[in-house]
């Protein structure tokens, strides 16, 4: 294993010093909870007759004796979710497998799993944000019976697993493991869906050719099979050290899935007091959270994470910026080419080589830090492969080449030397912008600008024709003060169609794109946002905006003295478009000093570590 490069030990330091005081105060907060026997000891009988009353008989004789550790299940199960809905016969394979290594376990809570697919360009999208803060307090509230000496989250899409780790991480004075279903198998390829969504938006196709199109994409039980943000979240919890090696990527209702399941079971087991001790909140150090920025850069991963990582970081009193993000990106090798940044899904990735091949690759670069912890141990342990040998499972060596280089490469021949994403700075503020997918005559736009309150405005003036040439859309009043923060997704077959026609295209905006976006150049995540008096706000219809994604700039052709003279216009709650967030929710607040749009409503819960 080579020596980790040195800018990614100086990111680890710098973010080791700033957050010396919090980390500390974490620290503090964990070890004073740290067990000294099983958790429902600590019980009156009362208490705990309440909680074995609706066990089987052979649980509760454990329980109420305390013999054997007790394993808390948070599950986001639904059956309106395809990633979700695989879980629905976990807890049963859970209770199983823990009675067999002398352990109990309880589903301790349910957590909300909403759907961006299904709120994409709807009203409840403006909740998505919103609703990891929401699990990661229904987690807490799960956990915080004390009847858990470890605790197993299934969870898989968007925000779902960031709120997961962030209160799993608020209760790290206990083992916790992330416990995956898997992708749905591979459908109508996803270029394919993409174009028929254009032909739609261009009129050229009707309504039946759209929804037979999407049935054929999304087809199955399975998390979807484009690299947007699920998937990414998945990346994340492997080079985290937080599942089982490998379990990322098999697909659902297989020999292997099931193995690596029972596997998370006896592994929590085995973490747990008065065995191989080992606290989550002290295996998740900075090294981590750097590793995670990695994983994210070379495998092109969500935008969302720019948000998400800050927001899960500070829960483990962890403070994480921008320019983290900027410095990672700037040495991590781009190695994977996952739809929506190339025409492969994630099950072709999985057969190319997966997460152990790209683990393994930049391991041996000094990219990965291999001292991390994770639940196997260090890092190193991680890039392994499973298999069933004899129908038991194994683990071998990841793969020594990548089974196609057009899907996955190593680290001496990468598809860019820089990561998929990139910050943006400029007059109209600091953005994030996802080049991964974005081909290079494209990574610089400038053009006049059209501004917009709202998504449907765009939508309309697409359909009236009045977007038929150069333009950079800005989509304001997207920010979490606004509305909650929704993904713009449902605006890429609009501006993909205008850029297919040859048309310069690009979106500035103070919102969200969805993880599967990708190949229209896109400012996201702008602040201050608009409604906040951000310099959103003052942008007027034809205004030139160049937007250049190689040097990180995000300027504005009108002289600086006449910009900041200008009246901002204010946000207008309630208008079309806007509203349920808002009427939730009321105006996101900061907290605790985090970035914008990254703080928790379970600060209140935290008060350190943010």
């Amino acid at each position: 294993m080579t020596s980790l490069h040195p800018k990614l030990k100086d990111v680890t330091e710098r973010i080791e010093a700033r957050s010396k005081d919090t980390r500390e105060a974490y620290l503090d907060l964990i070890r004073g909870r740290k067990p000294e026997g099983f958790a429902r000891q600590k019980l009156a009988d009362g208490n705990l007759a309440h909680a074995s009353a609706g066990c089987a008989v052979m649980d509760k004789t454990q329980l109420l004796g305390a013999n054997w550790p007790n394993i808390g299940v948070i599950t986001a199960y639904n059956d309106m979710l395809s990633a979700h809905a695989p879980y629905e016969h976990y807890p049963e394979i859970l209770r199983d497998e823990a009675r067999k290594v002398n352990a109990t376990a309880q589903v301790a809570g349910g957590v909300p799993a909403m759907c961006d697919g299904v709120t994409q360009g709807q009203q409840g999208m403006e909740l998505s944000l919103f609703s990891r803060d929401v699990i990661a307090l229904a987690s807490g509230v799960s956990l915080s019976h004390d009847m858990f000496d470890g605790a197993l989250h299934l969870g898989i899409c968007d925000k779902i697993v960031p709120g997961l780790m962030i209160a799993a991480l608020r209760f790290g004075w206990l083992p916790h493991i992330f416990v995956p279903g898997g992708p749905m198998p591979s459908g109508l390829p996803n270029p394919e869906k993409q174009r028929i969504r254009q032909e739609y938006a261009l009129g050229k196709v009707g309504r039946d050719a759209l929804l037979k199109a999407e049935s054929e994409s999304y087809h199955s039980p399975g998390t979807c099979t484009f690299y947007g943000t699920a998937n990414s979240n998945q990346m994340l919890m492997e080079v985290m050290g937080l599942h089982i090696p490998g379990a990322a990527f098999e697909n659902p209702g297989t020999p292997l899935r099931e193995a690596l399941t029972r596997a998370a079971v006896r592994r929590v087991v085995e973490l747990t007091v008065k065995r191989d001790y080992t606290p989550m909140g002290e295996m998740i150090d900075a090294k981590s959270w750097v590793n995670a920025m990695v994983g994210l850069m070379a495998t092109g991963g969500s935008t969302n994470h720019a948000l998400h990582i800050p927001a899960m970081a500070a829960a483990s009193g962890y403070q994480i910026t921008l320019e983290d993000f900027e410095d990672v990106s700037a040495v991590t090798p781009l190695l994977c080419r996952i739809y929506p940044n190339g025409p492969a899904d994630v099950n072709h990735f999985q057969a190319a080589g997966g997460m152990s091949f790209v683990m393994k690759e930049l391991l041996k670069a000094g990219l990965l830090n291999g001292e991390a912890n994770g639940l196997m141990g260090k890092l190193s342990e991680h890039a392994r492969e499973p298999w069933l040998d004899n129908g038991e499972l194994a683990f071998r060596d990841a793969p020594e080449t990548s089974g196609d280089l057009d899907i996955v490469r190593p680290v001496e021949d990468p598809f860019q030397p820089e990561g998929g994403l990139r910050m943006l700075d400029g007059p109209l503020g600091r953005g994030v912008i996802k080049v991964s997918s974005v081909k290079p005559d494209r990574m610089v736009i400038e053009a006049p600008a059209r501004v917009f309150d709202n998504q449907e405005g765009l939508k309309d003036a697409f359909k009236n024709g009045e977007l038929d040439k150069d333009v950079i859309a800005v989509v304001r009043f997207q920010g979490p003060a606004a509305n909650g923060m929704p993904e713009l997704h449902a605006l890429s077959p609009a501006l993909g169609a205008l850029q297919d026609k040859g048309y310069k295209v690009a979106l500035v905006t103070d919102g969200r794109m969805s993880g599967a976006s990708g190949k229209i150049p896109a400012a996201i995540h702008v602040g201050p946002e608009a409604a906040r008096g951000g310099a959103l706000a003052r942008v007027r219809d034809g205004d030139v905006i160049r937007l250049d994604a190689e040097t990180g700039r995000l300027d504005i052709q009108v002289p600086e003295d006449e910009f900041n003279a200008r009246e901002p216009v204010q946000f207008r709650p309630n208008i079309r478009g806007q509203g349920l967030g808002r009427e939730l929710f009321g105006a996101f607040r900061d907290n605790a000093g985090r970035p914008e749009s990254g703080g928790s409503l379970f600060d209140f819960f935290l008060p350190v570590g943010g």
